[in-house]
């Protein structure tokens, strides 16, 4: 069996899986913000309770919002900040009493879609999350890839590429530079480009303009084809450098129907073959995805310890 939890900034998740993937057992609970310590003890506390529904002892993945640096060996790149500069793995090691794995929640994402997901049985995956940010993770033949820097799939941290006079120098990203497809992708970026050519006042929400756009009200509908027209860009140079068999999509912008058949009809402009036959696929576990692709950070053989 095998215990994955999902360390959000919010909540904590834990889920309990067996060897075919059945979910045992669930609980979730408020992250302890800003108290490193709490979140320790929060961690093993829910790892004792799903043991103790199970009556088994299993191996612990985690997946976390930032990466363990291999150099120095902490906690860096985290939306949830009390993790920063902290030695997670070894912390928990500890305080569990058993080795844990951690990976990047997005590296966790695409795990789970490729293991039994949306890409189940494709030898090369990305996956893609498109919500407050944009993220990605890289798996091949069930691996995570996660590069001697840790960052393989951050494709979110590049420019857009094929940019546009109009697009120029783009919008400020957080990391310091300027026209990250973060800052082109991400929900706020969908939200700006509605109010910016709508005549209706106030803000919309992402979700909000995807429905006007089903609806065919033709201003919302735009700024869905401006958006997916970028993503296809955004992919177009992903398929260049990983060929990868399928894209999985997540993240609250993956709701956007739309995209699924737009992007792809528009990937072919820029993508450097006759003919890509790459499938843009939606995820099949949604909100669970993170939670069970920790679970499957465990390989077979060694996922049962009692």
């Amino acid at each position: 069996m095998r215990i994955g939890i999902d360390l959000g900034g919010t909540k904590i998740e834990a889920i309990c899986l067996a060897a075919d993937g059945a979910e045992l057992a669930r609980q979730r609970i408020a992250s302890p913000q800003g108290d490193y310590d709490a979140t320790i003890r929060a961690i093993v506390e829910l790892v004792a309770d799903i043991e103790n529904l199970t009556e088994k002892t299993s191996s612990i993945g985690i997946g976390i919002p930032g990466t363990i640096s291999p150099t120095s060996g902490l906690v860096n790149n985290a939306n949830s900040t009390w993790l920063i500069g902290k030695a997670l793995d070894q912390d928990l090691t500890t305080a569990l009493g058993s080795p844990v794995r951690l990976a990047n929640d997005a590296n966790c994402f695409t795990l789970s879609e490729a293991t039994d997901g949306a890409a189940k049985g494709a030898a090369n995956v990305f996956g893609v999350i498109l919500g407050t940010g944009v993220g990605g993770g890289i798996v091949i033949d069930g691996n995570i890839v996660t590069g001697p820097n840790s960052i393989a799939g951050e494709w979110g941290h590049n420019p857009l590429p094929w940019i546009t006079d109009d697009e120029r120098p783009g919008p400020d990203c957080y990391c310091g530079k300027s026209g990250c497809i973060e800052t082109f992708l991400n929900g706020a970026a969908l939200e700006q480009l509605y109010p910016a050519k709508s005549y209706q006042a106030g803000t919309f929400a992402a979700e909000e303009i995807a429905e006007l756009a089903s609806n065919n009200e033709a201003v919302a509908g735009r700024a869905i084809d401006i958006y997916a027209e970028r993503l296809a860009r955004a992919l177009a140079s992903v398929i260049n450098v990983l060929d990868p068999d399928v894209i999985v999509l997540g993240g609250g912008l993956s709701n956007i129907d739309k995209l699924y058949d737009q992007v792809p009809s528009l990937w072919q402009n820029w993508a450097f073959s006759d003919e890509i036959s790459t499938k843009l696929v939606k995820n099949r576990h949604g909100d669970s995805s993170g939670v069970r692709g920790a679970a499957w950070l465990w390989p077979e053989d060694q996922a049962e310890t009692g």
